[in-house]
């Protein structure tokens, strides 16, 4: 069984350490503690210019849920447009109505706009009312992939519904596991038929050199917490890297 392994990185430095890794993909993004939003023009092209895998972009204006305005959703589009034109190899996203059914209008729009890059619909269907609707919904309008923890917290608690999607799309769009997948985990879902694509962020923290911090904060952290941030461990890539290879 051959396994796709997609990590999700928020800087340059972390794309390079996940390739090292062995990864086979990356989801590139901004600000992974806020859940990742759409990353800039420079962190595209310079990921293209130093990797040999293949980038994704996330289109995501902000955080916070999916339900976007008529200017949000124009500024999407667009970055689907720059994306694209920076040489991205696929795009991520996805819309929700207030009711937690899938926009389809919109989604259609974004996968068109994508085409022919190939199209995943990210956690936005860990949101969705019913799932199995959401599922027929996207593979209709030509999405390639879900990502998904099985509408659970974690990929391993949403593990029965994993098994229930992965059976129940089939061959009509693949379903990718994620949420909090180590090493020491990955390999707890391999026994689930028609799952082989696996997402994780696969983060260590990094502490800042600065010997002098100040008093003064730039956002609503802590001060302290501002010197410390997190990338990617080549290690944890390396360790999922060697478990999906050996089984």
């Amino acid at each position: 069984m051959s396994y796709t392994l997609e990590i999700c990185c928020d800087s340059v430095a972390s794309a390079i350490a996940a390739a090292r890794g062995g990864a086979n993909r990356i989801e590139l993004c901004e600000n992974l503690a806020q859940g990742g939003v759409t990353p800039s023009a420079a962190k595209i092209k310079l990921a293209k210019a130093r990797l040999s895998i293949p980038v994704f972009v996330l289109i995501r204006p902000r955080k916070a849920d999916f339900l976007y305005t008529d200017l949000e959703f124009e500024i999407m589009l667009e970055d689907i447009r720059q994306a694209k034109a920076l040489g991205a190899d696929g795009i991520v996203s996805g819309a929700l109505n207030a009711d937690g059914t899938v926009d389809e209008a919109r989604t259609r729009e974004m996968v068109e706009a994508a085409g022919p890059l190939p199209f995943t619909f990210h956690r936005a269907f860990d949101m969705c009312r019913d799932a199995l609707a959401a599922i027929d919904i996207l593979a209709g309008l030509g999405v390639n992939r879900i990502l998904t923890s099985g509408q659970q917290p974690t990929a391993l608690e949403g593990k029965t519904n994993l098994e229930r999607f992965a059976q129940y799309a089939g061959r009509r769009i693949s379903i990718m596991a994620c949420g909090e997948l180590l090493p020491d985990n990955i390999g707890a879902l391999l026994d689930i038929d028609g799952l082989t694509e696996f997402h994780s962020a696969a983060r260590m923290e990094v502490q800042s050199q600065m010997s002098y911090t100040g008093e003064v904060n730039m956002g609503d952290e802590a001060v302290q917490d501002e010197f410390r941030w997190q990338e990617v461990d080549e290690g944890l890539v390396r360790g999922m890297r060697h478990v999906l290879n050996t089984r």
